[in-house]
């Protein structure tokens, strides 16, 4: 059982950055390829990057260059860097975990993570 705390979620505007964080309970996070997803009011929830357990990453198109995923696995936490953030970042971002055996592979669908956290809203203002 794994369990994910977000955090670093606010109000920023236009060209700001936001770092969010999640925590992981359990010894098992090296374990678990990790991933960042979001959900906009009125729309289905978006893959946004993942990470592997060797940390090879994958981000959606929208984010490239802009976002990056990180992991410290002796602070079991993911995180994602947000710079240049623009009105269509703004959602509530969920991270996931996926327990996985193999090192290098990244997810990009849901239902490959059997862990969510709460969320954390991400508003961007124009």
């Amino acid at each position: 059982q794994v369990q994910l705390v977000e955090s670093g979620g606010g109000l920023v505007q236009a060209g700001g950055s936001l770092r969010l964080s999640c925590a992981a309970s359990g010894r098992t996070f090296s374990s678990h390829a990790m991933g960042w997803f979001r959900q906009a009011p009125g729309k289905e929830r978006e893959f946004v990057a993942s990470i592997s357990r060797a940390a090879n990453t994958d981000y959606t198109d929208s984010v490239k260059g802009r976002f990056t995923i990180s992991r410290d696995n002796a602070k079991n936490t993911v995180y994602l860097q947000m710079n240049s953030l623009k009105p269509e970042d703004t959602a509530v971002y969920y991270c996931a975990a996926a327990e996985t055996a193999y090192y290098t592979r990244t997810y990009y669908r849901p239902d490959h993570y059997a862990y969510w956290g709460q969320g954390t809203q991400v508003t961007v203002s124009s």
